[in-house]
């Protein structure tokens, strides 16, 4: 599948297409994976380490940033590209995770904010 016309050189490695290596073009190449298609692998430039994945095409992502291509932020992170920490309050949300796209935290009854910090209107003495 992965050869191109032409057979192989003097020691019988076969010519492979772009998207192929080995020396019977049996394996993908670097940067791409799922032997015998060889897709690319498009690993997101600001969330993966580098433009190579798993057999499987699983991107090798920066800490803060997830998914299949590194193209979303990792749990406890807001805000792609940028993938800034979430800060929610300890005594006024629910979880330390926020949501991954506004950053804003769940906060318990009677506290509001983005970062559950502060109380509704009408109530008094955060955080107790």
């Amino acid at each position: 599948v992965g050869t191109l016309p032409g057979g192989c050189d003097s020691i019988g490695r076969c010519f492979c297409r772009p998207e192929f290596a080995g020396p019977r073009c049996e394996q993908c190449s670097p940067g791409h994976h799922s032997y015998p298609h060889c897709y690319a692998c498009s690993c997101d430039s600001r969330g993966a380490v580098d433009n190579n994945c798993s057999p499987a095409g699983q991107c090798r992502c920066h800490a803060n940033f997830a998914g299949h291509t590194c193209n979303q932020c990792a749990l406890g992170f807001y805000g792609y590209p940028s993938c800034t920490p979430c800060q929610c309050s300890r005594e006024g949300s629910l979880h330390s995770t926020c949501d991954q796209e506004t950053g804003q935290c769940s906060c318990r009854p009677k506290v509001t904010g983005l970062r559950c910090d502060s109380c509704v209107p009408g109530a008094y003495g955060f955080p107790h």
